[in-house]
């Protein structure tokens, strides 16, 4: 946001949770405030319970910059869903056919899996994508065995080619960032996280995808009286230190180095930095 206040911005969000309309609080969306003021692209779009690819969120996000760069305006990817970016700035295979007889027998099979499990077996068939989520391990595994290729290998030798190169701002305050957390999630059920999870199981099924959302399985059980308030908070400082754990871990070794510039938003001198990446992102041809 800071940012949009000094040139003309359009925001693209490439978080994964954020397109689910109706998913507000546990997933940070920018507020409706911040929307009025800085146009947003990529939040609310689909429903709870639809399926949405990497490519599709590609193919959208191609035609948001598309339209930002027709309004003069800056076009600035904001998000921690690495697949995501991965589609859009470096492409994504094309998709060899599945057998969905196969496909349903081994979606039913791995659903019965804890995640740590999934991630033992991506670590042996195919490493580079076992710090990443449930669903990419579900979906490593799937390709693999079905295919007989990695889905890393795939990523790499089958891409189609990107129309973008990227320049990446990595924020990201070290140490801090546990406190900042507990902080985070009790703000957040402070602003109703409860309430909006109640309000969504009336509607939404068990089952939805959106449900992924870090958390909100954490919170639905809460509201069900399943488990305390405490163990909750608990359990989603768990969930959210796993997953920052994985964010680090991609972002260290799947962008390309050369190309990221690390910002500490605890640091005094926070903004020089992002303003020398604002420059050298004015004068890419990116």
């Amino acid at each position: 946001m800071w940012i949009a206040e000094q040139r003309p911005t359009t925001i693209i969000s490439a978080d994964s949770r954020q397109i689910y309309r109706g998913f507000d609080i546990g997933t940070a969306k920018p507020t409706v405030v911040e929307q009025r003021g800085v146009p947003h692209r990529g939040v609310d779009i689909v429903d709870a319970a639809a399926r949405y690819s990497a490519a599709a969120w590609a193919d959208a996000a191609g035609t948001w910059i598309d339209d930002a760069r027709g309004q003069g305006r800056e076009a600035l990817v904001v998000g921690g869903t690495g697949l995501y970016l991965r589609a859009l700035f470096d492409g994504l295979f094309e998709e060899p056919a599945l057998d969905p007889v196969r496909r349903a027998e081994l979606a039913t099979t791995l659903a019965a899996m804890q995640t740590a499990e999934l991630r033992r077996w991506v670590e042996s068939i195919d490493p580079p994508r076992a710090p990443l989520g449930r669903a990419q391990l579900l979906r490593s595994i799937e390709i693999a065995l079905l295919t007989g290729h990695r889905l890393s290998d795939l990523h790499r030798l089958c891409a189609r080619q990107p129309r973008w190169q990227a320049r990446y701002l990595v924020v990201d305050p070290g140490p801090a960032l546990a406190g900042r957390s507990v902080a985070r999630i009790d703000s957040m059920f402070q602003l109703g996280w409860q309430n909006e999870v109640i309000r969504l199981t009336r509607d939404i099924p068990a089952d939805a995808p959106a449900w992924n959302a870090a958390g909100y399985g954490v919170v639905r059980n809460l509201a069900a009286g399943e488990i305390t308030r405490a163990s909750a908070i608990e359990q989603i400082l768990i969930e959210t230190r796993q997953y920052a754990k994985r964010q680090r871990t991609w972002f260290r070794n799947q962008l390309p180095s050369d190309r990221v510039t690390r910002v500490d938003p605890l640091d005094v001198n926070w903004k020089s930095t992002v303003e020398r990446w604002m420059f050298e992102s004015h004068e890419s041809p990116a």
